[in-house]
């Protein structure tokens, strides 16, 4: 199993590319194929699970420990992030409901798939997965503060916190738990080990699976709101450029090691579209053009994501005294 484990670590981005591409063809070639978009959470869940498996969740009591790396981390998504974001959609025209889709998906950090991603490129997951509670309640708290700051009163009440409570339950607790439960087991029990052991052949296939099913499902949605889209996607294209890098460096002069760094460039590249989408939905007078204009950063994201895989690592800083 661990030559079989080997060799899909070793493909991992040439599978990711073609689940990405299947997707992509799906959702032009497959009827209604926008429906598969309620299979992405349970696949979502699945791919954690699977991810989190692979975490040594007994450690995430020190992990809450690293206050370098929280500061980090927090520095980062809720400091520089916000200000990059903010010169960014100067460049946009000036239109309230694409400035504000724009706005809804760069100022949140993800909470799921960057799990999984930073753990696949090496990063010290366990950390992200220790910070993640953190990482909701602040932008559950402080998305309502930006989108004031940036774009006037009105645009504040449209945060609402059902969409990161139940991401927060059913995509990161219920897993979690999950994991945990079956860690024990296979410490205590041969048939636990063994059903741990297979499972640990998973995280990519379900990473694929994750993957081709986002694209199938939310390419349909940009539909008839491709003009909107089509303009905030040099603004993505840009942050997923720039984002890790400033993450990178953040990390380095907080002094962090080969682990926490990718973990801090991962989550600053990596957004809460998947999360952000029922919020996108719920505008009053926003649909399909704030739905689509979230989603090509999904899409743009999950290309993004293969090249950080290959990239983040070779980036050439190195930590400061």
């Amino acid at each position: 199993m661990e030559q079989v484990r080997a060799s899909l670590d070793k493909r991992q981005v040439a599978i990711y590319l073609g689940a990405i591409l299947i997707g992509v063809f799906a959702s032009f070639g497959v009827p209604n194929a926008g429906t598969l978009e309620v299979a992405i959470n349970p696949a979502l869940a699945f791919m954690l699970f699977v991810t989190f498996l692979q975490v040594p969740l007994a450690e995430l009591g020190s992990a809450l420990r690293n206050t370098r790396f929280l500061g980090a981390l927090l520095a980062t998504n809720f400091l520089v992030m916000p200000v990059l974001t903010a010169i960014l959609v100067q460049f946009l025209p000036d239109e309230p409901m694409l400035r504000l889709a724009v706005l809804f998906v760069l100022l949140t950090p993800c909470v799921d798939y960057v799990v999984t991603f930073t753990h696949l490129r090496r990063g010290d997951a366990r950390l992200l997965l220790a910070a993640t509670p953190a990482l909701l309640l602040l932008q559950m708290v402080l998305l309502p503060v930006y989108l004031r700051m940036l774009l006037g009163g009105d645009a504040s009440g449209l945060v609402h916190p059902e969409p990161f409570i139940h991401a927060f339950l059913w995509l990161i607790a219920v897993p979690l738990l999950l994991a945990a439960g079956l860690q024990l087991w296979a410490a205590r029990s041969p048939a636990g080990k063994r059903i741990s052991t297979a499972l640990g052949l998973l995280p990519v296939p379900a990473t694929a699976l994750v993957l081709f099913l986002v694209l199938a499902a939310v390419m349909p949605q940009i539909g008839d709101a491709a003009g909107a889209a089509l303009t905030a996607a040099p603004i993505y294209m840009a942050y997923a450029v720039v984002a890790p890098m400033f993450g990178w460096l953040v990390a380095r002069a907080a002094g962090l090691d080969d682990g926490g760094t990718p973990a801090v460039a991962f989550s600053a590249a990596t957004r809460n579209s998947l999360v952000i989408l029922p919020l996108a939905f719920a505008v009053p007078g926003g649909v399909p053009f704030v739905p689509a204009v979230v989603v090509t950063q999904t899409i743009i994201e999950l290309v993004s994501e293969l090249v950080y895989v290959r990239w983040i690592p070779r980036l050439p800083f190195r930590p400061s005294a």
